[in-house]
Order: C-alpha cells, then sequence, then structure tokens
C-alpha cells in the first residue's frame, strides 16, 4: 500500500468507529494464491496483491473493473463471493445494468487470470470490460514507466516488472495519478480518474493503466491476465501473460487449473478430517514456496496502529507446524512435504547461539523489521520473545520423533536450541525477563515458561542422544517446579507475568499453552495429583474469566484482562480468535490428562472443547465469507485485523481432528447396548 492509498482511506474511513482510517483490509472478499502470489479478490471484484512477503515481488497495488455497455462504464460494486469447490479460484457474481456478470479468479505462480461472463447475453450484445490496474512495482508509485506491446502492457520500475494481457483485442491508455493538491483535498480521490494530462508523457510515466477488451462468443466472455516477474526476458514475460490469458478463456479450465494446484499444494486435503480443507486452504495461501507463512495478509504497512503482519514469526509459525503435524498424524492429511520444508527453514534461519529473531522475510529468510531483537543487539535487553525459540524447538524435537529420526541437521538445530534456552532460563527455573507472546510488555511470563516446558519435554521424549534426552528431561522437571512461583492462590489460577517481585494476576490466554505443555511432560514424569488439580481450576478461571457474551451476534475469548488494543469506542475487550481456538485446545489437552490419570472431571472438559470449538467452526460465528478467522472482532460481530490468520486455522484443525479421533474410538468401543464407554 502506496500513500496516496492510505491517505484515500484515511478519508473515507476516519470518525468510522469500526475502522482504523489508512489500513489496508482483507476482512472482506476472498483470496486466491497457493502458490508465490496471493491475490485479494474484493467484493466489488477489484483485485490487489498481498504478494510481497511471500515473493519479493509487489504487483498489483489497487484494480477496479467495470462493465462497458453502448459507450458508459458501470462499475462493478459489491457482489456475492464463494469458492469453486475444493480450490482456491473465486467466483463473484455481479449485477450490473440488468446482467448477470460473472467474475472467476485464479492465482497460480506469479500469473494471476479473471475471467468473465455475461450471463444472459447473446452474440449481438456489444459489450465490453473496462480494467484499471495500479501496480507498485519494488513498492513503488512513482518513477514508474509503461511500455505498450500492441495487445500487451509492461509496467516497470527496476527489476519488477509486471505485465497485463487479455484474451481479445485491448485498447491501452494512461492514468495520471493524484496531484499533490488532490491528495491535500478533505475527499478521497476517485479511481479510475482523469486520463493523461497535458504532457504527452503522462500516460507512460504512471503506475495506472486503462485496458478495455471486448467479451465475444455466444456467451459473451473474456480473460485479462497479469503475470508479476524479476527477469530481463521481455519476449519470455510477454509469451507467458500472452498464454495465460488465452489458456483460461472459459470457466471449466480456470476450474481444472484450480483443482490441479489444489492436487499439487494440497496432498491428499481433501480426504482428511471433515471441513479441514479451509483451514488448509489458509494455511497455503500464506506460505511461501520456503514452507515459512506470513501471520497474515498486511493490513497496516505503515504500521499506524500495529507492527506489521506480512512477516514470518517463528512462534506464530512453529506452532502452526506442530498442530499441522498433530493433525497428520491423527487423519493422514498427506503433509509431509510441508513438515520438511518448515525443520529446513527453522535451521536456515537458526542464528549462532541457537535462537531465533523476531521475525523474518518468508521468501528468504533474511531478517525483518522488528522490535524483539534483543540478542542480536550488543545491550542484549529483556526485548526477545524466548518462547519464539522454544515453540520451534518443540516442533522439530516431535519432527524427529514423528517424521524423520535420522535428519542430522535437525539434531544439529535442536541441540543448538537446547542451548540458547539455557542461556535465558534462570537460575529459579523460570526463563528471563523478555518479551511476552502479545508483544506488549515484558516480564517472566507463565506462557513463556510453558513454551519451556513443552520444549524440555518433547526433547526428552525425542530420539536424541542420551546426554541430551536426560539434561533435557532435569531441565523440564526444574521449570514444572519452578512453575509453583507463578500460582495466585486466591484466584485459583496461574498469573500472567511476574513483574519484578510482584506477581500480575490478570488472566491471559495466553497460559493456556500450560495443558499442552503438562500433556507433553507426563510423557517424561508424571503431572502429580496437586497440578492436575491447579490445572483444573487454571482453566476454570480463565476460560470462565476471559469469555464474553455481548449482547451481539458473537461470543468467544478475549485476549487478556482488561485489553485495551484496538478497542476503538468499545468499551470492553475484544474477541479474538486465537484464544478463543486456544482455549478449545487445552480443553482437549487437559481432557487427555485427566483420562489418563483417571480424574472424574475429564467429560466436563471435552464438552468445554466443543463448546468453544463451535465458534470457531467453519459454520460458527467468528468465521468470515471463506470459513476464514480474522484475528478479531468487535461486539457487534465485525472483523478486525488481520484475515485470515493463520494461527487459529492450525489450531481449529488440530483440535477439530482431536474431538472427531475421539468420536472415532468411542465408536469402535460401543458396548453391546450401544453405549459409548467412558473416557474415566
Amino acid at each position: 500500500m502506496e500513500l496516496h492509498g492510505a491517505l484515500n482511506d484515511f478519508k473515507r474511513s476516519q470518525g468510522d468507529p469500526r475502522r482504523f482510517p489508512g489500513e489496508r483490509r482483507s476482512t472482506t472478499g476472498l483470496f486466491s494464491g497457493l502458490d508465490d502470489r496471493l491475490v485479494h479478490v474484493a467484493p466489488d471484484g477489484s483485485i490487489s496483491d498481498y504478494s510481497y512477503p511471500l515473493s519479493g515481488v509487489a504487483g498489483i497495488e489497487r484494480s477496479r473493473f467495470g462493465l462497458a455497455l453502448d459507450g458508459e462504464t458501470h462499475w462493478f460494486d459489491d457482489g456475492d463471493q464463494r469458492y469453486i469447490e475444493d480450490t482456491a479460484v473465486v467466483e463473484t457474481v455481479h449485477e450490473v445494468a440488468g446482467y448477470s456478470c460473472i467474475q472467476y479468479d485464479l492465482a497460480v505462480g506469479r500469473g494471476h487470470t479473471t475471467h468473465f461472463v455475461l450471463d444472459d447475453a447473446t452474440t449481438d450484445t456489444d459489450a465490453s470490460i473496462t480494467a484499471c490496474f495500479g501496480f507498485a512495482p519494488e513498492g513503488r508509485a512513482s518513477r514508474i514507466g509503461q511500455l505498450w506491446h500492441g495487445d500487451a502492457v509492461e509496467i516497470y520500475h527496476d527489476s519488477e516488472r509486471d505485465f497485463v494481457a487479455a484474451s481479445t483485442d485491448i485498447s491501452v491508455s494512461g492514468q495520471v495519478p493524484e496531484r499533490f493538491e488532490e491528495l491535500l483535498e478533505p475527499e478521497p480521490a476517485a479511481f479510475p480518474r482523469s486520463e493523461d494530462d497535458d504532457r504527452y508523457e503522462e500516460a507512460r510515466l504512471s503506475p495506472i493503466t486503462m485496458v478495455e477488451f471486448e467479451l465475444t462468443g455466444s456467451a459473451p466472455s473474456a480473460t485479462v491476465a497479469t503475470l508479476l516477474t524479476e527477469t530481463s526476458d521481455r519476449a519470455d514475460a510477454l509469451e507467458r501473460v500472452r498464454s495465460n490469458a488465452m489458456a483460461h478463456g472459459d470457466r471449466e479450465s480456470i476450474v481444472d487449473a484450480g483443482h490441479s494446484q489444489a492436487r499439487d499444494r494440497l496432498p491428499d486435503a481433501a480426504s482428511g478430517i471433515d471441513r479441514g480443507f479451509a483451514d488448509l486452504r489458509a494455511l497455503c495461501l500464506l506460505r511461501s514456496s520456503t514452507g515459512a507463512r506470513i501471520a497474515g495478509p498486511e493490513f497496516d504497512p505503515f504500521y499506524r496502529y500495529s507492527g506489521g503482519y506480512g512477516y514470518t514469526w517463528f512462534r506464530d509459525d512453529a506452532e502452526i507446524s506442530r498442530f499441522l503435524l498433530d493433525a497428520d498424524e491423527r487423519t493422514g492429511l498427506g503433509l509431509e512435504a510441508w513438515h520438511e520444508a518448515s525443520a529446513r527453514f527453522y535451521a536456515d534461519t537458526q542464528r549462532a547461539d541457537g535462537t531465533w529473531p523476531h521475525r523474518v522475510w518468508p521468501y528468504n529468510g533474511r531478517l525483518a523489521p522488528g522490535w524483539a531483537n534483543g540478542r542480536l543487539e550488543e545491550a542484549n535487553t529483556a526485548d526477545y520473545q524466548a518462547d519464539q525459540t522454544a515453540s520451534v524447538a518443540a516442533f522439530l524435537a516431535t519432527y524427529l520423533r514423528r517424521v524423520d529420526a535420522g535428519d542430522e541437521r535437525v539434531h544439529e538445530t535442536l541441540t543448538s536450541a537446547l542451548e540458547g534456552m539455557d542461556a535465558t532460563l534462570a537460575d529459579d527455573g523460570l526463563p528471563e525477563r523478555v518479551q511476552n507472546a502479545w508483544e506488549n510488555m515484558t516480564g517472566r511470563f507463565t506462557h513463556t515458561t510453558a513454551t519451556f516446558l513443552e520444549a524440555y519435554a518433547a526433547t526428552a521424549r525425542a530420539p536424541v542422544d542420551e546426554d541430551v534426552a536426560a539434561h533435557a528431561r532435569s531441565q523440564a522437571t526444574r521449570v514444572y517446579e519452578a512453575l509453583d512461583d507463578l500460582w495466585v492462590a486466591d484466584r485459583g489460577c496461574y498469573a500472567m507475568r511476574l513483574d519484578g517481585d510482584d506477581l500480575d494476576d490478570r488472566l491471559d490466554g495466553s497460559t493456556l499453552a500450560l495443558a499442552s505443555a503438562h500433556h507433553e511432560y507426563d510423557a517424561v514424569a508424571a503431572v502429580d495429583d496437586d497440578r492436575l488439580d491447579r490445572l483444573v481450576s487454571h482453566l476454570e478461571t480463565t476460560l470462565d474469566g476471559l469469555y464474553r457474551d455481548p449482547e451481539g451476534p458473537i461470543e468467544g475469548l478475549a485476549r487478556f484482562e482488561n485489553d485495551p488494543w484496538r478497542v476503538r469506542e468499545q468499551t470492553d475487550a475484544k474477541i479474538w480468535t486465537v484464544t478463543t481456538a486456544w482455549g478449545a485446545h487445552a480443553a482437549v489437552e487437559l481432557r487427555e490428562l485427566l483420562s489418563a490419570s483417571g480424574h472424574g472431571r475429564a467429560a466436563e472438559f471435552d464438552d468445554r472443547a466443543r463448546t468453544l470449538l463451535a465458534l470457531v467452526a467453519p459454520d460458527g460465528p467468528l468465521r468470515r465469507p471463506g470459513a476464514y478467522l480474522p484475528e478479531q472482532l468487535f461486539d457487534d460481530g465485525t472483523p478486525d485485523s488481520a484475515t485470515p490468520l493463520g494461527w487459529p486455522h492450525a489450531i481449529r484443525l488440530a483440535t477439530a481432528s482431536a474431538l472427531e479421533t475421539t468420536e472415532t474410538i468411542e465408536s469402535s468401543t460401543a458396548d453391546a447396548s450401544g453405549k459409548a464407554i467412558s473416557h474415566e
């Protein structure tokens, strides 16, 4: 998003109680792109690229489509959208000028095709599509040039060169970007706007191009294609974009290409757990060819209200990787290549001291802008998120146990990660003062402690050297015992953090990680009865205390008590899909612990898990079209922040697989009277 786009949105959104002016939202619309390109299709049919973190090329900044009839262009407005079957093909139906114009969008590789069909029209209908594209090669909105190749257009700055072609004859004109004085006007500038100005070169020194192409055939249709490249071979790029436009000249060819892409990128996904495809599709949209994922589509590129989202966080990514491992083991999704790619990426990006930095660019693993790189700085401050390193270590240990015990590079990476964790574990058995999972404070956090417990226990279980396993087991026990220092007796829960000598006893959704950490530890050394009772109390207190059921269409869990972030005019903390899904997963993990120990309350947490999971389910109240899970929602149901967010999708998938596995076991062990045998 360039400055002109941010300023125009600021003008449109200023004063809106549910919008943060100047953002580039994806809370409506659907994405296409299971490869290196991530293209958003808005309800009005406009397309824009969120591709840079995944591929290093920026592409389309903004666009607009309209149906031209009898010399008048009818610009598309809000249409009805859906995915076509188990693909990433987006269908948008526009009702315009008495016609239904159906739009199909598919991004494959670095190419994207948009196909239009004018329904109920005849060969006598004189119709065409007017398309306006604003490109931003290398993220630039200025010093851009255009080359017109007759039936194709090339937009370029330096290394990135973007192309447009159509399946029918096109006419091309340039668009002048907003002038300084227009950007200072109180009203947003129209798009498209005036054509080239009084200077003849204006149309060729602009990122904005206008193309018009006819709809032809018995069912009038046409396709426009775009291609993002970093190649100097112009002839090859032109051939590719022209071929893409011609090869996808009808609905069938686009849907076939969508099915082929899904088979390649999502092997055996459709045969996995019931309704799990929506989660795998969302996670694949966010995934780079390296295997790393962005947290979510970048909606705040100017860091106006956040620190940005279009990066790989090792916490989020490793947690996603672990959840995918769990779901794959239970249901055979066929995601071995994903697991292997994740392990390679973590090995490639590990620092010499065994830790991982705050965040990186997923397409090349290089350091990205961040604020928690204390261990890269000579001062070595508390601005380091130790839970990120622990989350990666837990995944790598589980990878060795479940996928490839002989991967020597993963062995080396895991051993080094343990050294990095040891360096930030204090003598009392708790991690040192660091930043938290929500990245908004420092302290000695229960969540960080839980990730250390899980990582050490997972390593102790892994097929590693005996000395490494023994050390990890010893460290896990130290952390397990140190958790007593974080217990708040009068609230019956674990504290958010130890801040100096003070316990911050606020309820914190990230402390739900204690359930899976203890489940892992129980495979190394039994969790004692007192700790089980505390875990039961902690989960009950946290789930009840963070649960919000406002007067509106949604309900779910807040992030932590008195969370003030992005509430706008709302009084109470917003509902988060991450914590709601996390609550469901924690309840499943605790249910397993309680069942194994013969505890009488296991069934209660099974019920809690199912109730919470239903809120984030593909048909639940917190999901958006496409079964997307946004990060947050206002009480009236308006989604906010990154959409879709990868983390809750992975939690949803893993939790659903665990619950469905339980149902299968219950069914297969039912007694002769038809009643399921109790978990207890």
